[in-house]
């Protein structure tokens, strides 16, 4: 535990004591939203991005250490352990390294080189290995027998035997395996007759380009493409020189050094292995690292746009009417009141084929003066704009005197998939399906979080090749993400659904259920401390659970903040101190002026703790979302038709992706701002501009309507600079593109270049 600690800490930037401390509160079944927000004394004040990090590498080191034990107890019982081998596999720190070396003691079926072995053949592999003077052939005259009739099948057996003891050296795969790590070539070919049916995968056709330097999401493409049986994969050096280094670092194994007879066959031994043997591992534990470097990557894009998104501002609690847009089967209305209770559904129909627009105005308007609506939350499916505009229009019959609610396009992904859930239909039993979405949409407009968690996380759609990675890590992923924002936001305890509880620390699906049941039958509750009485709900969950869950006007001020009712003694001498009743306190930034920190620390609670209490007093149950804000869509821009090169529009960040983000500007398709476009400066990961759920100003710069692709810039320059330089850069790719192709097919098809900036929407949109 203590090498596991140290090796924890050195990778987060931390001491091993910290390290030990949090390991501990783990094992015990502290959640890390707990461990981060309440146990800062404890850990150092480790965050909770450091400690996702410390869990998922604990599980890592702690499954290396019982592989670790499992190969030394399997080589102790084969009594072929030595103190130089035990000591390299205690220093092999990656499951990789640990199965080099276990290499030639695990257990395998029949070989060649054991044939060889058991024809007396291994004597002769060292004496060609020990004296360099003597011709291999001459040596083989004497280890002929009936079962090796000639010099050539006794030289094949001893080339047998060398190439398992190559293939079996853990140092030369080492090597090796840093050698193409460097400089493999990923090489993607299409599959004679599948260029019609894999056309979406044209980009990989004919592909080269470096494996260390391949981003996820074209791996994830060409990987994809290859499971779909369009493209042929290989990972190898350049064939001209590259192939050649890499059998010479196998041929520095068998120590040549001269040019006798010898060397000469052990040379072609070294090539041979390489070309037969080695090179088919390296490309399978390459192709193996490529697709678990390009998975963590792709689901650490989808768990930070799904944290983006979570964190989008809420509207607030807010009268809403939801609209589910439709053409032939109408517009889906569903009110919601304050609390996100329905309190109204109806369907309208003012397109084709009824045209009822007279109908569907008047019905919006009577909904809004029934129920006093502040909010119109019109979902971004097909007809959104044009159920934006029928909105709009209605709007502007109101009386003047009326205040009209805000119209907002709110993004529906997801809201079938719930529609049709068990889960829905256990909220909604009387409610049509249909009409369930719109309720979804009005609910997610008001407050995101409490909606959206109620949504298998695949199906919101912010990710990329979701359906191409390891389905549990992105599962695990995810959670690890939704609990994380629900315990960052905290939860209403009298409103919250039991999805939403579910995801506070220390509950879960069925605490969840118990509190909403308890809740139903004994009213609100009054103070965290009633939690107590909710079925199955003992002091350890209470522990976990309590600080995240707020009580609006209770019994208890601090339960509406998040102040842990353990450190309620030391809120009240805070409170004491300053001479006010708590209630005058709470929200009043200049209420604890005077006061330090310091002189409320003891045994039990330490600066950190007293810190937060003192924050907690002066903001109690701050949000730390964004406050309201929502994207403007241009009049008469409804369809991509309508777009020109030049023009500046306000629009929604959909979803971020390695190579730009997608921006709904409200013409049913959403736009492309390429990564070279997003700022005036060089950006290595989009992340560090924009954020899903963000609304942003674009200029469109490239329409192809055909293809249903926008491209869009944020530059100031609004991407003439790039425009004039994608010409050049035209120009010169296709220039160079034919030299390549020369070049390629001189070198039987190796390392085509990638192609210029003017490829990129192209590519990219492939990839969405």
């Amino acid at each position: 535990m203590d090498r596991i600690a140290r090796t924890i800490a050195t990778e987060i930037n931390a001491r091993p004591d910290q390290v030990g401390a949090a390991v501990k509160l783990l094992d015990e079944g502290a959640t890390v939203p707990f461990v981060a927000r309440y146990r800062k004394e404890a850990t150092g004040g480790l965050d909770d991005t450091q400690l996702r990090t410390l869990s998922e590498r604990l599980t890592y080191l702690r499954e290396l250490d019982a592989r670790r034990t499992t190969i030394l107890n399997s080589i102790k019982d084969q009594g072929k352990l030595t103190d130089d081998l035990a000591k390299s596999i205690a220093l092999a720190d990656t499951k990789a390294q640990l199965e080099d070396i276990y290499l030639p003691y695990k257990p395998k079926r029949r070989t060649k080189a054991m044939i060889a072995r058991e024809n007396g053949l291994e004597p002769l592999a060292n004496a060609i290995l020990a004296d360099r003077s003597v011709d291999p052939d001459t040596l083989a005259q004497s280890y002929l027998s009936e079962a090796v009739p000639t010099s050539k099948d006794a030289l094949n057996g001893a080339r047998d035997i060398v190439t398992e003891r190559l293939t079996e050296n853990a140092t030369l795969l080492g090597e090796l395996r840093s050698f193409m790590q460097r400089e493999a070539l990923l090489t993607s070919k299409v599959i004679d007759g599948k260029q019609q049916d894999g056309a979406k995968f044209s980009d990989y056709f004919d592909h080269s380009e470096l494996w260390a330097k391949t981003p996820s999401h074209r791996a994830l493409a060409m990987l994809r493409a290859s499971k779909e049986g369009i493209v042929t994969l290989d990972i190898a050096p350049d064939p001209e020189t590259g192939a050649a280094r890499a059998e010479a670092i196998v041929a520095s194994h068998l120590l040549t050094r001269t040019d006798s007879t010898a060397d000469t066959w052990l040379r072609k031994v070294a090539g041979w292995t390489w070309r037969v043997k080695l090179s088919l591992t390296m490309m399978v534990d390459l192709m193996a690292d490529l697709r678990s470097r390009a998975q963590d990557e792709a689901i650490s894009v989808f768990s930070r746009n799904l944290k983006d998104l979570l964190f989008s501002a809420p509207a607030g609690a807010r009268p809403t009417l939801g609209l589910d847009p439709g053409i032939r089967t109408g517009v889906k209305a569903a009110v919601v009141d304050a609390t996100g209770k329905v309190v109204a559904t109806e369907t309208i129909y003012p397109f084709q084929p009824k045209n009822d627009l007279r109908g569907a105005q008047a019905t919006i308007l009577r909904l809004i003066a029934q129920h006093g609506i502040e909010l119109v939350a019109i979902g971004n499916g097909t007809a959104s704009r044009e159920t934006e505009k029928l909105v709009g229009d209605t709007l502007r019959d109101l009386p003047k005197t009326v205040t009209p609610p805000t119209k907002v396009v709110v993004s529906e992904a997801g809201a079938s998939v719930y529609s049709a859930s068990e889960l829905a239909a256990r909220e909604f039993p009387d409610l049509d399906v249909s009409l369930r979405g719109a309720v979804s949409i009005a609910r997610r407009l008001q407050d995101p979080l409490a909606e959206l968690v109620k949504i298998e996380p695949k199906s919101i759609g912010v990710g990329q090749y979701q359906h191409d990675v390891d389905q549990y890590k992105l599962s695990q992923s995810l959670a690890s993400v939704i609990e994380d924002v629900v315990n960052a936001v905290g939860v209403d305890l009298n409103t919250a659904s039991a999805p939403l509880l579910s995801h506070v620390s220390g509950l879960g699906p069925g605490l969840a259920e118990s509190i909403v049941l308890h809740r139903d039958m004994n009213g609100a509750f009054q103070s965290r401390a009633e939690l107590l009485k909710v079925a199955r709900l003992g002091p350890r969950a209470f522990e976990q659970c309590a600080g995240f869950l707020r009580i609006r006007d209770g019994a208890e001020p601090l339960d509406a903040s998040s102040v842990h009712p353990e450190a309620y003694s030391v809120a009240r001498r805070v409170v004491a101190a300053c001479g006010l009743d708590i209630r005058q306190i709470l929200g009043d930034e200049g209420a604890l002026k005077g006061l330090r920190a310091e002189q409320f620390v003891n045994d039990s609670f330490g600066l950190p703790t007293v810190q937060d209490i003192f924050s907690e007093l002066e903001k109690p149950g701050r949000d730390p979302r964004p406050h309201f804000k929502t994207a403007s869509f241009a009049d008469g821009v409804e369809e991509i038709s309508d777009l020109k090169p030049g023009m500046t529009l306000e629009g929604t960040v959909t979803n971020v992706a390695a190579f730009g983000a997608f921006v709904d500007i409200g013409v049913h398709q959403d736009g492309l701002v390429h990564i070279s476009q997003l700022a005036d400066r060089f950006v290595k990961d989009p992340h560090d501009v924009v954020k899903t759920g963000q609304v942003v100003k674009v200029r469109v710069v490239e329409v192809d309507a055909p293809r249903k692709r926008i491209g869009l810039t944020m530059r100031k320059d609004g991407g003439i600079e790039t425009r004039q330089k994608r010409v050049q850069s035209s120009d010169q790719s296709r220039q160079s593109h034919t030299k390549q192709k020369e070049t390629q097919r001189a070198k039987n098809g190796n390392n085509a270049q990638q192609g210029a900036l003017a490829d990129a929407l192209k590519s990219a949109f492939k990839k969405q």
